[in-house]
């Protein structure tokens, strides 16, 4: 009988608390310049938004901090958010993680969960 390895979660392997928190803020700062999306950022209080994203990516990547923030589908209903606008903010997300150094197979997994949630976020 061989022993397994146990695999670490995608919140160790990017690099915990640290990197995420350099992720959220380095994300919400990329959506607040985006053309695209820059709008939808200009009266939002934005130490909130990075907050909240940092919470948000902790929980999801199997981090043990709380996500205090409303749910997706809460904070997206009525914006009515198109495709174009979803496809900048993934690129501003893979922009932040290549500058931050995160791994490739890493950035698939988060763009893989991006993708998952798009129908908490598109057209509602």
């Amino acid at each position: 009988m061989g022993t397994t390895v146990p695999v670490a979660s995608l919140y160790e392997r990017i690099g915990g608390a640290e990197t995420l928190r350099k992720l959220a803020d380095g994300l919400v700062d990329a959506h607040a310049v985006n053309p695209i999306i820059a709008p939808r950022f200009a009266a939002i209080d934005m130490q909130a938004a990075k907050q909240h994203a940092f919470e948000f990516f902790c929980m999801g990547s199997g981090g043990p901090e709380a996500y205090t923030g409303r749910d997706l589908r809460e904070v997206h209903t009525g914006m009515n958010v198109s495709e174009q606008e979803f496809i900048a903010a993934v690129d501003d997300l893979m922009l932040v993680m290549q500058r931050l150094g995160v791994g490739e197979r890493e950035q698939q997994e988060v763009l893989y969960i991006f993708f998952s949630l798009k129908g908490e976020v598109l057209r509602i």
